[in-house]
């Protein structure tokens, strides 16, 4: 019986492979207050959480204590508002009916009451792109273009925590760690780089894998490498007259 190639032994879901507890402060995200009016709050203190890269704000709404990702400005003792008629300063939350357009946001709620889902990394921002009837066009960091309904709250200004891509890492060590508590695989060895005895794509002169990538949904473990079950592969053909879809 051969070693188990690293993959397999991966996808035993062992407790080195789960995300850990330690570390963990609250969930972050937004109260759900101010669906009348606008309720503000205080901010008592910026703490940092295990596996996350942007800071928390930790606030004070009504004697209850809420944890929203900070946004770039954001001070310990300055006051904050959300709900509908809050000002429009950088922290307010809003919703996106209430914002107007080119308006740069963060923290967004991919549906109404879920306390914000999208552009939480640090430094990034969205922009408000239009508004059509009771959606919301927005305009990811990535480029792409989204609709969301109106009611969903988001956040004035950008998160915190801009330029940290900047500093390097310099050492293996330091990028394991940060690897650790994000529950990475660090460092990730190519399974072409590897002895044949180790992975199925492994062995040979040249880095190539020396068989198709795609492998069956019912592939045995030990097999199951490379592109799983895949819908299409490599370039797709250009049709020179438009194909008509009837549903």
């Amino acid at each position: 019986m051969g070693k188990r190639i690293l993959v397999r032994r991966r996808g035993k879901a062992g407790i080195q492979w789960r995300a850990p507890s330690k570390g963990r402060i609250a969930p972050a995200k937004y109260p759900l207050l101010g669906l009348e009016g606008p309720v503000s709050g205080k901010i008592v203190d910026i703490v940092h959480e295990r596996g996350r890269t942007s800071p928390l704000c930790k606030i004070s709404f009504n004697g209850k204590i809420h944890y929203i990702p900070a946004v770039s400005g954001m001070t310990v003792g300055s006051d904050i508002s959300t709900g509908a008629g809050s000002p429009l300063q950088p922290g307010n939350i809003l919703p996106l009916s209430e914002i107007p357009e080119g308006t740069e946001i963060c923290n967004i709620e991919r549906r109404f009451g879920d306390g914000g889902k999208l552009v939480r990394a640090a430094g990034s921002g969205a922009i408000l792109f239009s508004k059509t009837g009771n959606d919301a066009i927005l305009r990811f960091p990535s480029g792409k273009s989204f609709v969301i309904n109106g009611k969903c709250r988001a956040s004035i200004g950008k998160i915190a925590g801009s330029g940290r891509t900047e500093k390097p890492f310099l050492k293996a060590g330091n990028r394991y760690h940060a690897m650790q508590a994000k529950t990475k695989m660090y460092p990730s060895v190519r399974g072409i780089a590897m002895a044949v005895v180790y992975h199925p794509f492994g062995g040979g002169r040249h880095q190539h894998p020396g068989r198709s990538t795609s492998t069956s949904r019912n592939a045995p473990p030990g097999r199951k490498v490379g592109l799983i079950a895949p819908r299409q592969t490599g370039r797709g053909r250009r049709t020179r007259e438009p194909i008509e879809v009837t549903r």
